[in-house]
This record gives C-alpha cells, structure tokens and sequence, in this order.
C-alpha cells in the first residue's frame, strides 16, 4: 500500500467495504439455521422453506448485477443504504405474512434483494477502481474476509437467540444488526482514483458495449461456468448442513458451531487466495480450490458422522469457501477492466447464484425423495471436477509485480 494520507484512505475503504460484507453476508449465510424451527412452528415443509430459501438464492443473484448498473453510474452509497433498510425489512416482516408465500416474499425477494445490494460486486468495485491495479486482489480477499467473519460471527449468535428467545426475535435481532450499514456506506464515498472514460458518448453506450465485448469473449463464460458450480456448493451447505447433522442424530449445536468455523477459515483462505493472485495466474488458483472441493467431499462420505468430523470438514471446505471470489473478481478486472467491474462482476454472480438457486431447493428435493443428501454430495463432486476443469483453459497474462512499500 502506499503511505500517508493517501495509504489511510484505502484502509479506511477497505474496512468499511469489508465490516459491511460482514453484516450482510453474516445474515444472509445464518438462514438455514431458522429451517428447523420455521418448520416446527409454522407446519411448513422442508421443501417449501427450501424453495423460498432458493429463490433468495437467486434472486440475490439478480440483485447483484442491477444494483452494480446502478452504483456504477450513481455511486455505491445510496445503493447500500437501500438495500440495508430493505433487508430489515424483510427480516422483520417474515414473522408477519405466513406461510410458504411469506417466506418466499420476505426472505425471498426482500430480504435477499438487500443482502444483494450490499456485497460482493458494488462494495468491491466501488474498491477496485480506487485501488492500483497491483493491490486490488488483495484488496478484494481482504473484503471477502470480512463476509466470512460475518458468518463466524452471526451463525452462533443467532443459534443461541433462537435457542433462548425463539425464531422471530433472531430475525428482529438480525435486522437490527443490518441498520449498521447505513452509516458504514458513507465511507464509500471517497472519489475514484481516475476519471472513467466512457465508450461512444455516453455511460450507457460504453455500458452496453463492454456488456456486448465481455459476453463475446468465452474467457468471461468460463468463469461464469465454475462460479455456478460455486453457487451450487455453497447455497446446498448452508442451507442443508443443519439438516444433514440433524440426520446423524447430533445437536443443532453443531450446524451452528460448523458454519462459524466455515466462515472462520474462509477468513485465512480469502486472504491466502488474495495474496495468490498477486503473484500467480488465478485461474490455476481456481482450478485449485474447486478441485480440492471434491475431495474433500469423498473423504467426509467415507467418514464416521461425528461431530469432529462435521468440524473438519466445514474447515477444510472453510478454506476454499468463497476464497473464490477474489480470483473470479480479479480475473474480469484483468480482462476488461473496472469502470463496469460492479455490474460484469455482478453477471458473474448472477451465474453463481444460478447454482445457488438449484443447490438449496434440489437438497430439499433430495431429501423429501429419497431421505438423505447422498445423491446431491455426488453432483457435487461432480460439478467440482467439472469446475476445475474448464478454469484451466483461461487466457490470462502474468500478474503484475506488487509495489514494495516506500
């Protein structure tokens, strides 16, 4: 990083952009714990909390690259304000509208659109284009710990509300937690480091024409290929890995005490996968994390289900979790730059929360049909492979040689 003024400034950014991925994230990956107790007290199915729990999938995927649109041409505070007040809104009001309507519409749509407006592709564009191109990886892991901090942080947390005080007063205590990113978006605010050049005149025409140029190129496909598989892996586990301990006739203690370690290791494996990607090719990290992603799968099917073993499993698959996301992001930086990174970004969350989408409602579906998650662990491992694979034939240049400090 540089010094003085200018060196505080980013770290300012940065730790506002990350505590804000915490608040968001640290919400959004707790929800399969309220899957139990929904069911229990509101008689509705597994397969219905499953499906309105996938749509939020998805629909915090169609969030990401419409809210980019806009906090590219309008500027990312508004957007995460808005989405912070329309993500308490929707935890509050779940309570309220019953029924499998209700959990679609409020954790569905709302709560999911706000969690959406809030992460990955509008805090880290509003980043990378502050940023030299030789820091915006690490700059992009360092934010991406900080989702992960959130679900070690809120997953126990909201396990024991539930425990003490019941589903509905999590959600109450949740949404109050989401207020905080109205006064963390003001820091977003700092002025890019250079004036964005448009294409053709106007912002809208340089828009449409790095949309055309970016899903032309089979690189950028690519990467939308292995970031479903990602969806996929994650949107199953922590939506399903409460119920699979429950399956082994272990404590819910145990779902919680495992999301929290996902979540604490993906902290290291953010950071290792953005510190990767200033020396080394991010595809090959890619292909890495999606490959090991597979056997880590074999190993936990051929385990003892105890809870050691749930606990090394949730940190081995902790440490590749989202560590994706600096790579991915970085790899559409390095193609075609980041005046539209926010929305180009945002399409290839789109795609991740595609999988996310098909991850949550085909566990519920697997378990209602044949009564454990066995059949979706071996997708899984399958689509890991695939993953890994198709990361490979990326064309991409050498990173550039990190600055030393002065």
């Amino acid at each position: 990083m540089e010094t003085g003024n200018s060196a505080r400034a980013q770290w300012c950014l940065m730790i506002a952009a990350a505590t804000i991925l915490t608040l968001t994230m640290g919400v959004r990956q707790s929800l399969g714990l309220f899957v139990a107790p929904i069911h229990a007290s509101s008689g509705v199915g597994i397969v219905g909390i499953s499906f309105a729990l996938a749509v939020g999938q998805l629909m915090w995927g169609v969030a990401q690259p419409l809210f980019g649109m806009l906090a590219d041409r309008r500027g990312a505070v508004g957007v995460v304000q808005a989405g912070g007040l329309l993500l308490a809104f929707g935890l509050v009001l779940t309570p309220f509208v019953p029924g499998q309507f209700g959990l679609t519409l409020c954790l569905g749509l709302l709560a999911a659109a706000g969690a959406g407006a809030g992460s990955f592709s509008i805090l880290i564009g509003a980043t990378a284009r502050q940023l030299p191109a030789e820091h915006r990886a690490f700059a992009a892991g360092f934010i991406n710990a900080g989702g992960s901090f959130g679900q070690f942080l809120f997953a126990p947390l909201a396990q024991a509300v539930i425990a003490v005080a019941g589903w509905a007063a999590a959600l109450y205590a949740l949404a109050a937690s989401s207020l905080l990113t109205l006064p963390l978006a003001r820091a977003l605010r700092a002025p890019p480091r250079d004036e964005p050049a448009t294409v053709a005149g106007t912002a809208d025409d340089g828009l449409k024409a790095e949309l055309r140029r970016a899903f032309a190129d089979r690189n950028y496909w690519f990467l939308h290929a292995g970031f479903f598989t990602c969806g996929l892996h994650i949107a199953f586990l922590v939506t399903h890995l409460p119920g699979e301990v429950q399956l082994c006739g272990l404590p819910a203690k145990v779902s919680s005490n495992a999301l929290a370690l996902i979540g604490l290791f993906n902290i290291a494996g953010s950071l290792f996968a953005g510190w990767l990607g200033q020396r080394y090719r991010m595809k090959w990290t890619l292909a890495a994390i999606y490959a090991s992603r597979a056997l880590m799968i074999a190993l936990y099917l051929v385990s003892p289900r105890t809870p050691l073993t749930f606990y090394l499993f949730a940190a081995g698959l902790g440490f590749t979790w989202l560590a994706t996301v600096p790579p991915t992001a970085g790899l559409v930086g390095k193609l075609f730059g980041t005046r539209y990174l926010a929305t180009l970004f945002g399409m290839t969350l789109l795609s991740h929360q595609l999988g996310g989408f098909f991850g949550a409602w085909l566990g519920g579906v697997t378990l209602a049909r044949f009564g454990d998650y066995n059949w979706m662990w071996y997708a899984d491992m399958a689509f890991a492979l695939a993953a890994a694979l198709i990361n490979v034939p990326i064309r991409e240049a050498r990173p550039l040689p990190a600055a030393a400090p002065a």
